[in-house]
């Protein structure tokens, strides 16, 4: 039998199989292979079973979403796989995401050829200058071919927007806590009633709703891969000098550097930083990607 893995909880697997949904473990080949990764079947793959119920092969990913794990005695941990599309769910207030780690995704989506976009959630809690702020960072991705938009979880319009947006695929969304992701995904489809949580007074952080990443089926078609709060994105496996390849407006003029070596750092005869200068580089970006190259160096 072949499934699609809903959920994982460590011990057991939620998969879908034959329009149901069963609880089921790894076989050993699988639970005893040393693998890199924290989670040796992540939410999205499809998996083959045995006729004892155990799950014994993952089937070739198209796609997967990495990063870092925070459980040091393993380097990475698979968000999910098998996407269609990525959307970051980020917000200028309550709490505000930074351009930095949406930057950080955009760039491992780049790597592991997954099509992302941006929902900047919340927009009813922004006044003009927020708005002018939310709007010149929506333009900025827009214009380098990620599908930014301005929603909030109350307009109706929106939600039927990002509606079309989803049905018939696989969708992940991600994103800090406290952003508006399962408030979001109800008022998609309030048949999911996902857990919703506070912002906290104290940090103006949001608080964990979601515990594990899981797939859900979407009445309207499709499905969603609601995932944890993030605190932080961290880039895996990728050379300091790769990095500028996953920036598509640094792509697109690398080769015109004086030197095929370039960093694009403090070089002479640098076009990157020419177009910084001149504004044909957002200067945020700019700043996002060196950021990342002297993170990647320590």
């Amino acid at each position: 039998m072949k499934g699609r893995v809903l959920k994982s909880t460590g011990s057991f697997y939620k998969v879908f199989v034959d329009d149901k949904i069963l609880d089921l473990k790894l076989g050993g080949r699988l639970r005893l292979e040393e693998l890199k990764h924290t989670n040796p079947v992540s939410v999205g793959d499809e998996v083959e079973i045995s006729e004892e119920g155990l799950i014994i092969d993952i089937l070739p990913r198209k796609n997967y979403l990495i990063r870092k794990s925070t459980n040091l005695s393993k380097q990475t941990h698979i968000v999910a796989s098998n996407i269609d599309q990525l959307w970051i769910v980020a917000t200028l207030k309550n709490p505000r995401t930074s351009t930095g780690f949406i930057n950080r995704i955009l760039v491992t989506a780049e790597a592991y050829a997954i099509p992302a976009g941006i929902l900047f959630n919340k927009k009813d809690l922004l006044q003009d200058d927020d708005l002018e702020d939310a709007q010149y960072l929506a333009d900025v991705f827009s214009s380098l071919g990620y599908p930014t938009y301005l929603i909030s979880s109350f307009d109706e319009k929106d939600i039927a927007f990002v509606r079309k947006q989803l049905k018939d695929k696989t969708s992940l969304f991600t994103g800090h806590s406290g952003v508006g992701k399962s408030s979001l995904l109800n008022a998609l489809d309030a048949s999911l009633k996902l857990r919703t949580g506070e912002i906290s007074k104290k940090f103006n952080k949001g608080k964990h709703t979601t515990t594990f990443a899981e797939m859900h089926r979407l009445s309207f078609g499709g499905y969603v891969i609601d995932t944890p709060g993030i605190k932080e994105f961290g880039l895996v496996n990728m050379d300091k000098t790769e990095i500028c390849s996953y920036f598509p407006e640094i792509l697109k003029i690398k080769s015109q550097c004086r030197f095929n070596n370039c960093l694009h750092i403090n070089e002479p005869g640098c076009a990157v930083i020419e177009a910084v200068e001149k504004g044909d580089i957002a200067g945020f970006r700019y700043l996002d990607y060196v950021n990342m190259v002297e993170s990647n160096e320590e």
